[in-house]
């Protein structure tokens, strides 16, 4: 199975799913619904349940003029997810002048980050990603691995290729690759480390790091110090189901 991927600053994001396979925020927002191991509805069934319940049945009728539809479910699930944003962590603090927003280790970390560790290879721009589709090896000593980005593109090269998710907030979203396998920072950056899982599709980005101990430890600390956000957002239940 797949991880769930953050939804954190998705606005931003040229693609969506791992796989990249939904081009815009409202193509991934009817995904979930008809997938057979999340809502595995039918759009059209999704619809009528929303308007048989009458705050939504108003709602609707007052935002779009109808009631709801595929198209209008959509633009309304992408509309608030284009409002989960996130930043102003004490990275953007450092960076902006703040010399004391990130701990020494945190610095080093950063150094690491953008030097040696070659993080922002992939991990790059003020969202920490390229938008583009990599083989880390990941999965691929599985029985069967997960063709990844291969399955929507039929690219032979895309075979086991995944997009490269933010690492803002990183901190906040364990566990960690498309499929969830590694629990901890320190074991993505282990994972890294040693050149990830040997395939013959791994990406040229991929290779042994050489890290000590102290600069695994410095790497983990400034992702999850250096770029977790002072306004994570914080969003309450719905009142409606």
């Amino acid at each position: 199975g797949r991880n769930s991927p953050t939804v954190i600053n998705a606005a931003y994001n040229k693609f969506h799913f791992w796989d990249g396979r939904a081009g815009s925020l409202e193509e991934q927002a009817l995904g979930p619904i008809a997938n057979p191991i999340e809502m595995n509805l039918t759009t059209k069934e999704a619809v009528e349940r929303i308007n048989a319940i009458p705050g939504y049945k108003k709602q609707f009728q007052k935002i779009f003029g109808s009631d709801a539809t595929e198209e209008t479910v959509a633009k309304a699930i992408a509309t608030y997810e284009r409002t989960i944003l996130c930043g102003d962590a004490p990275y953007d603090r450092f960076k902006a002048g703040d010399k004391k927003a990130l701990s020494e280790s945190a610095q080093r970390g950063m150094q690491l980050f953008f030097g040696k560790a070659a993080c922002s290879s992939c991990h790059s721009g003020p969202t920490f990603t390229d938008h583009a589709f990599h083989n880390i090896g990941v999965g691929m000593d599985a029985k069967e691995p997960d063709a990844g980005r291969k399955a929507i593109s039929n690219l032979g090269g895309d075979q086991g290729s995944f997009k490269t998710p933010t690492v803002r907030d990183i901190g906040r979203s364990a566990p960690y690759m498309h499929d969830g396998s590694l629990k901890t920072l320190k074991e993505v950056v282990e994972h890294y480390n040693k050149g990830g899982i040997p395939n013959e599709f791994l990406d040229e980005e991929i290779f042994k790091l050489n890290l000590t101990p102290q600069e695994v430890d410095d790497l983990v600390t400034f992702m999850k110090e250096g770029l977790t956000s002072s306004n994570y957002p914080e969003h309450k239940e719905p009142e409606l189901p």
